[in-house]
């Protein structure tokens, strides 16, 4: 092993997770020009902020529907292998996307189309990561850290992609941020290629993944502390996370900008989250965390609100920086709450569950939201998610005591806390 670094960063000791933190973090930076360059294409050739919410519905509903389904395969199988084929399936999307933009026979037809293909990868390839990271840390003692650093890696990148998105857009087209993203994929993929894994162990019984998946439904029904967590994590990225697929509308009509304005507000939400995933990797326990997830949830809902009401983007961008701050605090919270409690045999169904808590249901509320722009506005549609993240944190403050008392045998068994402590009101 190398010299250890910072408490901040001591998940990057370990060969596997430096290889996979690097190789990412190029990669991530162009999954966010291009998510900006499409979300600027499509409201480019329509105007619509209906299709806007359409889109981002076709590019996460595959996964609600899928990967449930896929949890059962990567608990089966070889996660690394998993991930080099759905990196290489992505490459190719974003290379597609790029020729035909750059063809200029671009429709909106043709995005749609490519965001249920990419939609239907990330189903399979969200679990799968999730999951690896236990294996990419020798010492899990330092997989907090490594999701904690994860968030940061997935935030910083937003602070890059869509400032350089909008510069490039602005240059050049949305064609050449397609073309960007295809080649950041090779350093992802060429990390997976370097890691040292244990071999994977095949499993030759036969799948029975109705049963399995029922099996792994029941573990989260008859896991308060996990049910409830994830519970949480889908209201709020059903009624705020789907703020961000309305922002070209908000930046044009709202702010009086173009591709830049775009670039900055989304950058302003990844400077928030960053500084939010930092945060958490700076924790040295995960004892706390729910108190956590709460701050973080109410933290999110009323930045939204207070954004929903902003005209200058000197006022907009401050309070995007919180709301991203608040959201991923939340998140990362929940995933990093889940995967020190989760029985080991169901990791990958549960992380398949926590992908669809995500993302699997941010696709309802852009439809939703949408919807909901065409007919009362962008700023309002906002504002009314942002009260919705604020009610569903007060419930989840309002379980904080029971789910203390379920969760605290679990860290007493993993070490986690050494002894039973005094006062019961001090995890987790």
């Amino acid at each position: 092993m190398s010299p250890s670094p910072p408490r901040l960063a001591r998940a990057l000791r370990h060969r596997n997770y430096r290889l996979f933190f690097s190789g990412q973090s190029v990669s991530l930076v162009g999954t966010w020009i291009t998510r900006v360059a499409t979300s600027w294409l499509v409201y480019r050739l329509t105007g619509s902020e209906l299709l806007l919410g359409v889109v981002g519905f076709c590019g996460q509903i595959p996964t609600l529907l899928l990967t449930p389904f896929a949890g059962v395969f990567v608990d089966r199988s070889d996660k690394r292998r998993i991930l080099l084929i759905t990196q290489v399936l992505s490459l190719i999307q974003s290379a597609v996307l790029a020729v035909l933009t750059l063809s200029d026979v671009i429709a909106v037809t043709h995005v749609l189309v490519l965001q249920l293909f990419q939609g239907a990868i990330n189903a399979f390839d969200t679990p799968a990561r999730q999951a690896l990271v236990v294996d990419m840390v020798d010492d899990r003692r330092d997989v907090p850290n490594a999701i904690a650093l994860n968030s940061s890696m997935v935030n910083g990148s937003r602070i890059v992609g869509p400032a350089v998105g909008g510069l490039i857009i602005a240059a050049v087209g949305e064609g050449w941020c397609f073309a960007i993203d295809a080649l950041s994929y090779v350093a992802v993929i060429v990390s997976i290629l370097l890691m040292r894994l244990a071999p994977h162990v095949e499993n030759h019984l036969p799948v029975a993944m109705l049963r399995e998946l029922v099996s792994a439904w029941r573990y989260v029904i008859g896991s308060r502390p996990i049910r409830s967590a994830l519970l949480l994590l889908a209201i709020v990225s059903i009624a705020g996370v789907p703020y961000s697929v309305l922002m070209p509308a908000i930046a044009a009509r709202e702010l009086g900008g173009g591709p830049n304005t775009l670039g900055l507000l989304m950058g302003a939400s990844g400077v928030g989250a960053l500084l939010g995933g930092l945060y958490l990797a700076s924790r040295s326990t995960v004892v706390g965390l729910g108190r956590v997830m709460v701050i973080g949830g109410l933290t999110f809902g009323v930045a939204l609100v207070l954004f929903s009401f902003a005209r200058a983007v000197w006022v907009a961008a401050p309070l995007l920086a919180i709301a991203g701050a608040g959201f991923i605090v939340q998140l990362a919270s929940t995933n990093t709450v889940i995967q020190t409690i989760v029985d080991e045999r169901f990791r990958g169904r549960i992380m398949a569950f926590y992908t669809m808590a995500f993302f699997g249901t941010v696709p309802i509320g852009s439809l939703l939201s949408g919807l909901a722009a065409e007919r009362v506005g962008a700023p309002m549609t906002i504002r009314l998610g942002g009260v919705v993240c604020v009610v569903s944190g007060l419930w989840f403050a309002s379980q904080l005591p029971l789910l203390r008392a379920l969760v605290r045998p679990i860290y007493i068994e993993r070490g986690i806390i050494v002894e039973p402590p005094a006062d019961v009101g001090t995890t987790p």
